[in-house]
């Protein structure tokens, strides 16, 4: 293991040496953790609404009133979350050259807002669907518009660093207030930049995908219609769910979204099946899926990853991650290890990401088909249920169930643990270097 860990170490860490030199992925970076805080409140409020069986406690009704109540604070941060990415990827970009940085944050978002489509569908009373205009939808703001936000931000920066390097900024004459001399001197370049925009914005419009988002998810969502239900289809989901999440795009969304109608059709067979007393047909079905890969922690398994974290963090970062994230990982929402560790074009933690969940899933799969473990019984189970428990209650109340969960945390643990150790070390370092620059600097 060890000469292991040293041939791993030799091959990732000059690179992670070099990535962490390069600007965009720096930007990228520090960019996630301006959104981190908003990120974990959001993540907090979502569990507690979503309590598991809550609602049989307490009654539909009330239980509505309790998540009507408390929805707001998720519905401002994480549903939008894709906001202060943007602003902090244009800000940090935007500060390495040494430009006013708070005009390339906001440069990024307005950049991102003209592109963003500004109109919903709204279904009447009367079931007709009309369009309504002056509305941005919710959902694009979000994780799911995160891809286009990204590269809108490094573009837009970029764009906004150019123009003012070039010189083609306002010089106000001298005892003009400062704020007022800034503001008119990025009054060009922020014009120049959006202009670019609302071009490319215009030239989409003429195309038979209208937006720019509808673009991008064409693109991604239509090769997938090709693809059917079965082992290898799952597998190819799973990976996929992966890929998307690492370059920013809500991977479950995308994929749902074109598997969800099979794997419900499944669902409802197997729980038939179950009522009947009869042997289940399915193994593959939305509780395959939701509860033994997604349900241990959220996509990409990452409750193990946490635990690791407590268990051989020694850095700053992961240890403080890990008490940040521990609470909302136990209910299946991750989104602080995604975007704290960070997850999403962070290449040291490529292969663990893209390879847990595929052997979680061939191992789950082969248990179910050898008859080792009960076959998933229609039940749905809340997606926050923590893990074990959802494992037992998926299976129509096996013991089997549950273990299986255990077993798949170790699984992914056992295939994490290098990865993090490296990445651990070189936080670590890093802490350490930046605390001896400081005692320096004091001492001087």
């Amino acid at each position: 293991m060890n000469r292991f860990m040293e041939i791993l170490e030799n091959i990732l860490m000059p690179i992670a040496d070099k990535l962490n030199n390069n600007r965009y992925l720096t930007a990228l970076r520090n960019g996630f953790m301006v959104a981190l805080p908003f990120i974990i409140f959001g993540s907090i409020f979502v569990v507690i609404a979503n309590l598991p069986f809550l609602d049989k406690l307490i009654g539909e009704d009330a239980f509505a009133s309790y998540q009507a109540a408390l929805g707001p604070a998720s519905a401002a941060t994480l549903s939008i979350m894709g906001l202060f990415v943007i602003v902090g990827i244009g800000y940090k970009l935007t500060e390495h050259y040494g430009a006013e940085a708070i005009y390339g944050g906001t440069v990024a978002l307005a950049s991102f807002l003209i592109l963003t489509p500004q109109t919903i569908d709204f279904v009447t009373s009367n079931e007709t669907t009309e369009q309504v205009s002056g509305v941005i939808p919710t959902s694009v703001l979000g994780a799911e518009g995160m891809f286009l936000g990204i590269f809108t931000a490094f573009i837009a920066a970029e764009l906004y660093r150019f123009f003012v390097q070039k010189n083609l900024t306002i010089k106000m004459p001298a005892g003009v207030p400062d704020a007022v001399s800034r503001s008119f001197s990025a009054l060009i370049p922020i014009t120049l930049t959006l202009s670019v925009f609302l071009v490319i914005r215009i030239i989409f419009s003429y195309t038979p995908f209208n937006t720019v988002q509808n673009f991008i998810y064409t693109l991604i969502q239509e090769p997938l219609t090709a693809l059917g239900s079965g082992l290898p289809a799952t597998i190819i989901a799973v990976l996929l769910i992966q890929l998307f999440w690492f370059f920013g795009l809500h991977g479950q969304i995308i994929i749902n979204s074109v598997f969800d109608p099979i794997w419900y059709a499944l669902n409802d067979q197997n729980l038939a099946a179950f009522q009947a007393g009869e042997e289940l047909p399915n193994i593959v079905t939305k509780q395959f899926l939701d509860t033994f890969i997604v349900g241990i922690g959220g996509s990409g398994m990452t409750l193990a990853v946490i635990i690791g974290i407590f268990l051989i963090g020694r850095s700053r970062q992961l240890k403080e991650l890990g008490k940040l994230g521990a609470p909302a990982g136990i209910f299946n929402v991750n989104e602080p290890v995604i975007f704290g560790l960070p997850i999403i074009m962070n290449p040291l933690v490529l292969i663990p990401w893209l390879v847990a969940p595929v052997v979680v899933a061939l191992i789950t799969y082969f248990s179910m088909a050898t008859g080792i473990v009960p076959k998933p019984a229609g039940i749905i189970v809340p997606w926050t249920t923590p893990a074990l428990v959802s494992g037992f209650l998926a299976t129509g109340n096996a013991w089997q169930g549950a273990v299986l969960q255990a077993f798949n945390i170790l699984v992914v643990f056992i295939i994490w643990w290098p990865f993090l150790k490296i990445m651990d070390k070189q936080y670590y370092e890093n802490e350490k270097s930046a605390g001896e620059d400081r005692n320096e600097a004091t001492n001087m």
